[in-house]
């Protein structure tokens, strides 16, 4: 793990293992952190971009197990939309800059309360998320506002298994799926 300054000055307590269990929702950026921030555009002005397998693993073992999973874009796109479907993510909100409040909103729908939180982001526009979540993870090569902002941050890069890697210290966390002794 590691432990970087918030935008105050101050660090974000680190994260313990009974922060992970007490997370019921997983929200994240796409674009930075579902991929590589790459987005190919054809001549004929479609676009396509390249989704990790194992992400998409983690993300559907951890809807298998009960928590919520919502994607929260800037950007609109065919390409994510198709990939959300193809996984299965019930809440997928694009086309929104301020993702504080949509992650809020969301929050508030599924009675959770920022401690039951845990946004993934890669760039300054999620930096306000990443504060607020009882869990804020940055990728290793996001932007430096969001790296600041994070009290965890993901040892694989955007689009190569940081979603995973924060699917698995989630799942490892529930009693469920614990060792028996």
């Amino acid at each position: 793990m590691t432990l970087l300054p918030s935008d105050s000055g101050h660090r974000r307590p680190p994260v313990l293992p009974k922060d992970w269990s007490a997370i019921r929702l997983l929200a994240m950026d796409v674009d930075g952190v579902l991929t590589d921030g790459t987005v190919f555009i054809g001549s004929d002005g479609t676009e396509s971009k390249q989704f990790s397998i194992l992400d998409g693993l983690g993300l559907v073992r951890l809807g298998n197990a009960g928590i919520h999973l919502a994607w929260i874009s800037g950007r609109t796109s065919k390409a994510t939309t198709v990939r959300a479907n193809e996984l299965k993510i019930p809440h997928l909100i694009q086309g929104r800059i301020d993702k504080l409040s949509a992650l809020q909103e969301l929050a508030t729908r599924l009675a959770l309360n920022a401690s039951n939180c845990c946004y993934i982001g890669d760039d300054d526009i999620d930096a306000s998320a990443i504060r607020w979540a009882g869990i804020g993870v940055s990728v290793v090569d996001a932007m430096p506002t969001a790296l600041e902002a994070a009290n965890f941050v993901a040892r694989r890069p955007a689009g190569r298994g940081a979603v995973r890697e924060i699917c698995e210290l989630i799942l490892a966390s529930c009693p469920e799926n614990a060792p028996s002794v």
